[in-house]
């Protein structure tokens, strides 16, 4: 296989020790629309379009879940042509997962779950799209480490892959004894001691489905309270972090919190990167706790009190078509 610096160039039978096409084909296409009036939809689009894996042999889908947030309709592709409609078995919020099944039958074998917890940077991997080898990418893991997203979302430890696709969402990261290793959530750039910066797939481990897979399948979420949500998009720039934007009608708006402020303290308690602010948050209680915030705007600090919610009560439900 490839080095992170060189381009893209799909994978051949030589780089795995299993059958690639056999493999390749449990990835199909997905197409999703979503309401105009959905809370995602003006940030994630009414129709969204990736990729997700089958997982069992009856048509049970795993993909990232941005792509069928809020969804009211989804369609499955696989390398055949065959179009079946799905609809939407769970989204789960911490990890990013969504899980779809195929309301017809989808020819497709399931792909087992690996191992995303022994990958190892260095590692070789098949980071696969719909479509077959061509539209794979041999590629190998650069790094693993935590992740924070502005969108209230943190993962301990994510996988980083390079070359990068450039069709990662919901994209299969398959390791080389043919299982599952993780699922494509974003393109990010990376830079890593005194290299250039260069494009890489931030992947969700494979490892985070399976303690809740059971729950999601029965209740279509983890079966706890969910985490306080402040619909608060907040970024790190220059050492401090912004509020880039917050949720129309979200909790953070009605708290008076405004683009371009600048967060210094959850709970009386300092906090210097995203990763700290969102746990800060989250230990402070379930969904529905008050969340203290002090900020700095207009050259004084102000203090101001979020009352969370659960996001899940602000998104629309699945519907069965």
């Amino acid at each position: 296989m490839q080095l992170k610096s060189d381009p893209p160039r799909p994978p051949s039978p030589e780089d795995v020790s299993f059958d690639l096409d056999a493999v390749l084909g449990s990835v199909v296409a997905l197409r999703a629309n979503v309401p105009e009036d959905a809370m995602t939809a003006s940030i994630l689009g009414t129709e969204r379009a990736g990729h997700g894996v089958a997982i069992n042999d009856s048509g049970l889908v795993l993909t990232i879940g941005y792509l069928v947030t809020e969804a009211e309709s989804v369609w499955l592709v696989d390398n055949e042509n065959t179009t079946v409609p799905a609809y939407v078995v769970a989204y789960d919020q911490e990890t990013g997962f969504g899980l779809v099944q195929a309301l017809q039958r989808l020819p497709v074998a399931g792909l087992p779950l690996g191992s995303s917890d022994s990958l190892a940077r260095g590692d070789l991997v098949v980071f696969a799209g719909h479509g077959g080898a061509s539209q794979a990418v041999a590629a190998e893991v650069v790094l693993k480490r935590e992740f924070a997203g502005y969108w209230e979302y943190l993962l301990d430890e994510a996988i980083f892959t390079a070359p990068a696709h450039p069709n990662w969402g919901g994209a299969a990261v398959i390791g080389r004894d043919g299982t599952l290793r993780g699922i494509g959530s974003l393109l990010v750039q990376h830079v890593r001691g005194d290299e250039e910066a260069f494009n890489a797939n931030m992947v969700v481990p494979v490892d985070l489905l399976k303690p809740i897979l059971d729950e999601l399948l029965t209740y279509g979420r983890q079966n706890k309270p969910g985490r306080p949500w402040l619909g608060m998009m907040t970024t790190e720039y220059d050492g401090h972090l912004v509020v880039a934007g917050v949720t129309k009608g979200g909790p953070a708006e009605t708290a008076g919190v405004e683009t371009g402020d600048i967060v210094i303290e959850v709970n009386g308690e300092t906090v210097s990167g995203l990763a700290a602010m969102f746990r800060r948050v989250w230990r402070l209680g379930d969904a529905g706790v008050s969340v203290p915030l002090t900020i700095y705007r207009s050259d004084s600090t102000r203090e101001l009190v979020i009352e969370s919610v659960s996001r899940d009560q602000r998104l629309k439900r699945p519907s069965l078509h």
